[in-house]
């Protein structure tokens, strides 16, 4: 990852964060459980938090290590998409099992904040 592709997933992200909170809102409210709907909410919360972490890693790009900047970048869109997409298909197709691997999304996301913490530490 470079700061041009961090800035593109991190917007993209965000646009489709607001798209999802907006169609729980107002397309799945009506149709799914409120704990489903909970469920929707979270996935689309953690998913703008991390498209600003990608925006964030860009920003601090000239002030950290590009390496670990670089797998930091990849870490958190890796964790996003696998956090935020197994809860929108879990909500989506009612497949329990899908919530079994998100935690392995938010550990992804965990340790690319840490990385990005390393990242600033062993910077320039």
């Amino acid at each position: 990852m470079n700061p041009r592709t961090l800035i593109l997933c991190g917007a993209l992200l965000l646009a489709l964060g607001v798209s999802a909170g907006a169609f729980g809102a107002h397309g799945l409210r009506r149709i799914i459980s409120p704990e489903s709907l909970e469920t929707w909410r979270t996935a689309a919360h953690y998913q703008m938090l991390h498209g600003l972490g990608l925006l964030l890693i860009a920003a601090l790009w000239s002030h950290a290590s590009p390496t670990l900047a670089a797998w930091a970048g990849g870490l958190m869109l890796a964790g996003v998409i696998v956090f935020s997409g197994s809860l929108y298909a879990l909500v989506l197709t009612g497949t329990r099992i899908l919530g079994a691997i998100t935690p392995i999304g938010g550990l992804l996301m965990i340790i690319a904040w840490v990385l990005l913490a390393w990242a600033a530490w062993s910077g320039r």
